[in-house]
């Protein structure tokens, strides 16, 4: 399927979700992954790119064989960002033989998940959703393969304390954070290490969708503290930026969750976003192996699954990096228990997955059968007017003090 770069997002979001079940013809059955998205509210700054680079991926293991012989079938609805419309369309899926689902929604993926341990099917959780979902001994359906939002944050710390040298007992951090599920999911985390590292921890608030933070920023710069931690998204980003400079906050000092991409740094301006720092769980650019593979292989003749502006986007590798983990998860599970796939050869398959990069696109993962996240790690990038520059090499920190709060967590879950 053919999208044109001109398309609106609401008529995007309706191409994908009606045309976008992909399989080369192959005689053996598929393997099917949901894909149930916000691809027409919240997220259509990151849901589209994700969303391409699966069938792109699907499209690319199916004309080279498929996997293990079978082919990928990628099955794309709309949830906007609604808990209740992705509960329906995982029921939806699930009625028409799909097992392996992802959400790509905190809320959606909160509300999806009890049903999904209920029934024993796999959802894929990574980047988003609980913190406690790596726990593998009480989540055992659930894949939040990458770093969660408590480990991003964890690493965070680590990193400011690193630009500190190595004492935190008299810095100020500020969190500022979108006041709902996503913005809230890590303050537990930055709590506990507070206190662990006697750092001062400044909370901002800022209401949906995020364009009115006058009020966090001006109590910011009368609280000025040494780095500012944000979850913030999309145009958010961009208000931080202006208000930044209106309140002589140094944008060099604000280190942004991973959801922070090259249409940001457009919109805040190349030059005026110098310096700005971001936490990130893939490897970003086209150089990347597999993204330059779909480059060209696809784009370069007019073949690709969406627009190409869509690829040159951090958000692409994002998605690159979910599914190659997704088919690798397959790959094994044909391997070691044969046809059918099924949830439970899915979950042995995805326990054995071990120090996976997807050739350079990511951290190594491992993933086990008590960690489903595979180690958590991430690295800290800077905007230097042109490109991002790695400052660190990938790395989990506090590991011991997250999982302690990981372990308190899980424990009070239950399947109702």
């Amino acid at each position: 399927m053919k999208l044109l770069s001109t398309v609106t997002t609401a008529a995007f979001a309706t191409m994908l979700a009606l045309g976008a079940t992909e399989a080369s013809a192959q005689d053996k059955e598929p393997v099917r992954f949901g894909l149930c998205f916000d691809l027409s509210k919240s997220y259509t700054f990151i849901s589209p790119q994700v969303a391409q680079a699966a069938q792109d991926l699907a499209k690319y293991v199916n004309s080279n064989g498929g996997v293990e012989g079978h082919p990928v079938e990628v099955v794309i609805r709309d949830h906007g960002n609604e808990p209740q419309r992705g509960v329906e369309c995982y029921e939806q899926l699930k009625r028409e033989g799909v097992s392996i689902f992802n959400m790509l929604s905190t809320p959606v993926t909160n509300a999806v998940l009890p049903r999904v341990m209920k029934d024993g099917n796999i959802l894929m959780q990574s980047f988003v959703g609980r913190g406690d979902a790596v726990d593998g001994e009480v989540f055992k359906w659930i894949f939040p393969v990458g770093p969660t939002y408590w480990q991003q944050a964890a690493n965070d710390v680590a990193f400011i304390k690193g630009q500190m040298n190595g004492d935190l007992s008299k810095a100020k951090i500020g969190f500022i954070y979108l006041d709902y599920p996503f913005g809230q999911e890590p303050i537990e985390i930055l709590k506990t290490l507070a206190e662990k590292e006697g750092f001062e921890l400044e909370l901002y608030p800022v209401p949906l969708p995020g364009s009115d933070q006058s009020g966090a920023w001006s109590k910011i710069r009368r609280d000025k503290p040494d780095y500012v931690i944000s979850w913030l998204l999309a145009g958010g980003h961009v208000v931080a930026a202006k208000e930044m400079r209106r309140n002589g906050y140094p944008i060099d000092r604000y280190l942004s969750v991973n959801w922070l991409n090259e249409v940001d740094i457009n919109n805040i301006g190349a030059a005026d976003a110098k310096g700005i720092l971001r936490g990130t769980n893939v490897a970003g650019g086209q150089e990347v192996p597999i993204v330059k593979t779909m480059l060209e292989t696809y784009y370069a003749k007019g073949e690709g699954s969406g627009p190409e502006t869509l690829v040159r986007d951090v958000y692409y590798n994002t998605g690159m990096a979910i599914y190659s983990v997704g088919f690798e998860a397959v790959r094994l599970a044909i391997k070691q228990n044969g046809w059918p796939v099924t949830p439970e050869s899915m979950k042995t398959a995805y326990e054995s997955i071990s120090d996976f990069d997807g050739n350079g696109l990511m951290a190594p993962v491992t993933v086990t059968a008590s960690d489903h996240g595979g180690g958590g790690k991430t690295r800290v990038e800077q905007w230097n007017g042109e490109t991002w520059v790695p400052l660190t090499d990938w790395s989990a920190d506090y590991t011991d003090v997250v999982w302690e709060v990981i372990k308190e967590s899980s424990a009070k879950f239950t399947v109702e």
